[in-house]
């Protein structure tokens, strides 16, 4: 199983520094039938593992480990042509593209990026799209042969019970909470000063061929403005369904009119169209925060408030029927861990506008005042009231309170460990020969090596 590492950018440069002041005795370690694995292979994603890992002392099975993690590696991509799973070069290039974005707004633009590879973007997707095709046909593979492997109660009871109670973890104070969200409106003629701007600036680029990408380093307000306001070829469907209808209808190059989304007013360029997958760089003009009816969120939170704690509304009903956060309101406002997907939210681990709210909450059913937060992913300013459901105090983790985590640490060691053996079992298929000795590495590998090891088959280990 490789470790993928790939775009971490300090482990790109690291690596881009070792390959040039090693000196590499290039051998055959490892075949697995027509994949040759060099030494300099193993060598490198060791190197790589260690920077991220922070490791400082050296442990020569580590290397061997690695080793195996490479080999699985192959045996899964030999088993994607077997099983004919293919990765188009559409996703490929999707998914290419948003590290690629990710990447340069963490470093501040292409050209800092370009520098910090030392080759033009164009050469960036070239070297590491190979590489990114591979990971995503073992992630499919993988997944496929996991989607099916359950667990029962009694397992997880069995799992809980081979635990010494010492060694159960402790689990930090939580809570259950839920909230109405109300968004505010933009004071009167605030939308039409924003739509005034917006087509200001399409006729500076349609009528005095202003760049779309100068304008929108300086006047726009979405999150890759300082880019220009590309963003990475995806599918239409993860589009607004404005913005994504009014880029579809264009050409290549060609300009869109003032579209009206939820998040603002876009001027949208057509840079690239591929089946059902569009590039795309826009320019986002939003109302600001001191444009907006604060006063209307908060008035109409409280008047909710009042009906659920003196005139027997229900909190859950009135989410469902009110609140502007479209994530929460259909459970009824309900938050959940978004890495988890469990109810119960560590205290500590709340976001700080969220952590002020709780800490004034005593009793289950307490409902908070209304209070100002950033909201979605364009950090809108939002209010909202949160009620206290549930408060669990720091224990040891117990059946009782904590079953579905328990479940889903054992359900992700069943699947590891039935993938593991399954991939044994490929083993045997296939042609696979060492062409150095190998010690026995039958003894189980250290906690602290293990999560970095082994590509996670799922998502929610606690």
């Amino acid at each position: 199983m490789r470790i993928s590492l790939i775009f971490s950018l300090f482990l790109l440069l690291s690596t881009s520094v070792y390959a040039q002041n090693r000196q590499v005795a290039d051998q055959i370690v490892a075949v697995v039938n027509d994949n040759v694995i060099l030494k300099s292979d193993i060598d490198q994603q060791l190197f790589q593992f260690m920077q991220q890992s922070q490791m400082s002392d050296f442990d020569e099975r580590l290397w061997y480990y690695v080793l195996e993690s490479v080999i699985d590696n192959y045996v899964l991509l030999e088993k994607a042509k077997i099983d004919s799973i293919v990765v188009s070069d559409a996703e490929v290039d999707r998914v290419l593209s948003q590290r690629i974005s990710m990447l340069t707004e963490q470093v501040g633009g292409e050209r800092e990026l370009e520098r910090a590879f030392g080759m033009p973007l164009i050469e960036i997707r070239e070297q590491y799209a190979d590489q990114f095709r591979e990971d995503m046909i073992v992630n499919q593979v993988r997944q496929k042969k996991i989607q099916n492997i359950q667990i029962t109660r009694p397992e997880v009871v069995d799992f809980y019970n081979s635990i010494p109670t010492d060694s159960l973890p402790i689990i930090p104070e939580s809570v259950s909470l839920s909230q109405i969200t109300i968004i505010p409106p933009p004071k009167p003629d605030a939308r039409e000063n924003a739509r005034r701007l917006a087509t200001q600036l399409r006729d500076s680029i349609v009528v005095y061929d202003i760049p779309l990408s100068e304008l929108a380093q300086r006047h726009s307000e979405g999150p890759t403005a300082s880019q220009g306001g590309t963003l990475p070829m995806v599918e239409t469907t993860d589009l607004l369904p404005e913005y994504a209808a009014a880029a579809a209808a264009l050409e290549p190059g060609g300009i869109s009119e003032v579209v009206d989304t939820p998040q603002g007013f876009h001027i949208i360029r057509l840079n690239e169209r591929q089946g059902q997958n569009i590039a795309t760089s826009h320019i986002l003009i939003t109302v600001g925060d001191e444009e907006l009816d604060t006063e209307f969120a908060v008035n109409k939170l409280t008047a909710l408030r009042d009906s659920i704690l003196h005139h027997n509304k229900r909190f859950a009903d009135m989410a469902r029927r009110y609140s502007d956060d479209k994530n929460t309101s259909p459970s009824g406002g309900r938050l959940l861990d978004p890495q988890t997907g469990q109810r119960y939210l560590a205290v500590s681990d709340l976001q700080p506008s969220l952590h002020r709210v709780v800490l004034l909450l005593d009793e289950e059913g307490d409902i908070s005042e209304p209070r100002s937060y950033t909201y979605g992913p364009n950090e809108k300013t939002a209010y909202r009231i949160v009620r206290l459901n549930e408060r669990i105090p720091e224990h040891r983790a117990n059946l009782d309170q904590d079953f579905q985590m328990i479940r889903n640490f054992a359900l992700q060691q069943k699947r590891q460990e039935k993938v593991d053996q399954w991939i044994q079992d490929l083993r045997k298929e296939m042609y696979v020969e060492y062409r150095i000795d190998v010690p026995d590495l039958s003894d189980e590998v250290p906690d602290f090596l293990a999560p970095e090891l082994h590509d996670p088959v799922e998502e929610d280990m606690f």
